[in-house]
């Protein structure tokens, strides 16, 4: 399949064009979860939801791994300079059309795992097998010059809750809106970020 051109992507497109991504790809496996990656993410904003979290902590739930289908995004991202570890590519595609709340979210929600590790004994024993797995491919747990940066991030508790709603949405067949039923919840995002 041929890359979109992310040029003609704007603040009118861009909800339809996520809607895209989880029509043509969100039935793929997931990094060895039981899940799909529609599924997961779906999960994540379920929970958002559930949690009465607002618009931006549940576009930042649904989206945060967005970035695992960095082939629907432009190859020219690394030329410009950004990492395409799908923390990084979601967080980049997203900048122009969502709030820093969500795009940071998205961004540091593999920090926020790594930070987790190394300030609750007991979130380690949380975490699935296949996030146990990619924890040493992301860094491992961080160290304390780490934890203390990173302790001063201006949206930590958000980007804490989006993690945490990550880890808890892997749970097979387990029922969940669909992406529809979202959307206009994104669209109302990027309205307000372009007001």
């Amino acid at each position: 399949m041929a890359t979109p051109d992310f040029t003609k992507l704007n603040a009118d497109n861009i909800v339809d064009f996520i809607g895209g991504i989880f029509l043509r790809r969100g039935a793929e496996s997931y990094l060895g979860e039981e899940v799909t990656m529609s599924q997961h993410m779906l999960q994540a904003a379920r929970l958002a939801e559930e949690a009465s979290s607002g618009d931006e902590l549940t576009a930042a739930a649904l989206l945060h791994d967005i970035g695992h289908y960095t082939n629907e995004f432009p190859e020219e991202l690394l030329e410009l300079g950004i990492n395409n570890s799908h923390e990084d590519a979601g967080a980049a595609v997203l900048a122009p059309f969502f709030s820093a709340a969500i795009t940071e979210a998205v961004r540091c929600h593999v920090d926020a795992k790594r930070y987790l590790c190394a300030t609750d004994k007991d979130y380690l024993g949380k975490l699935s097998i296949a996030s146990v797995k990619t924890l040493g491919l992301q860094g491992g747990p961080m160290n304390e010059d780490e934890v203390a940066e990173f302790r001063k991030h201006p949206h930590l508790d958000a980007i804490i809750k989006v993690r945490i709603w990550d880890d808890m949405g892997k749970v097979k067949d387990h029922t969940t809106q669909s992406f529809e039923h979202y959307a206009p919840m994104l669209q109302r995002s990027v309205d307000a970020c372009r007001l």
